[in-house]
């Protein structure tokens, strides 16, 4: 039998967070659904979910506190998906600055929610063809660092790990898929989010800012993830297999 996927609701709104889990939960998914930062912690003690439902305005530690939470955390590469009662870019880019993987204006159709959720899993669990780990390599080394293809992290030289979330472990693998080509921002999307993509224009800019700061890459002069002006961005260093799968 096929595992169900349990999806984390945090929303103060108890209207909301009861009609969605029970669409949710109709449409084959479990959830859990509580009110606040607090309630959210303790979920999180008892079972890592698939995916974290977050809405931006809550009492306490607002959503955006909470991402940056989670991203510094253990479940670290739990997929967020952002909600926000305002259709203001500045929250979308603060989100996806601080690690979420997609973000929804309020009000929504729990339609669409229950499509973006799936979507979200999918970008998650599966890579397109030419982002597959290979089948003789579980390391692959580049410039200083090593990316560790099983436990999709970093390690740097001295075997420090530093945490990938799940879009920022896909947008490297394209990276080091394609070593010193540029791709554009349009291809950038495509291959890390396939037929999901969606049209935000800043999202790449802002993920290549991330991985940016994971690679400890100065963004005025950087070492490895290069932008070329009007054209796109590129990894400017060689790329090598380094270790045998087990």
């Amino acid at each position: 039998m096929a595992e169900i996927d349990h999806v984390l609701i945090v929303d103060d709104d108890r209207d909301i967070r009861e009609l969605v889990a029970a669409y949710l939960e109709k449409q084959g998914l479990s959830c859990t659904a509580v009110a606040d930062g607090r309630a959210m912690r303790s979920a999180l003690q008892r079972a890592t979910p698939d995916v974290i439902v977050l809405d931006l305005m809550l009492p306490g530690d607002d959503g955006l506190a909470l991402c940056r939470e989670i991203r510094s955390g253990k479940q670290r590469a739990v997929p967020i998906l952002m909600l926000t009662a305002r259709d203001d870019e500045t929250d979308r880019v603060v989100g996806l600055e601080l690690g979420a993987d997609d973000y929804m204006s309020k009000p929504f159709a729990a339609r669409e929610l229950l499509a973006r959720i799936r979507a979200v899993l999918r970008r998650t669990r599966m890579l397109p063809p030419n982002m597959q780990a290979s089948e003789t390599a579980s390391l692959i080394g580049f410039g200083a660092w090593r990316l560790d293809v099983v436990g999709r992290h970093l390690l740097a030289e001295d075997d420090v790990a530093v945490a990938l979330s799940s879009a920022e472990y896909r947008l490297l693998r394209v990276f080091l898929d394609h070593p010193q080509r540029v791709l554009t921002r349009d291809q950038l999307l495509e291959l890390t989010h396939g037929h999901d993509a969606q049209a935000f224009d800043r999202s790449i800019d802002i993920l290549v800012s991330r991985l940016r700061q994971r690679l400890r890459d100065d963004p005025r002069e950087p070492r490895y993830i290069k932008t070329l002006r009007s054209e796109g961005y590129v990894l400017s260093c060689p790329v090598t297999p380094l270790a045998g799968a087990a």
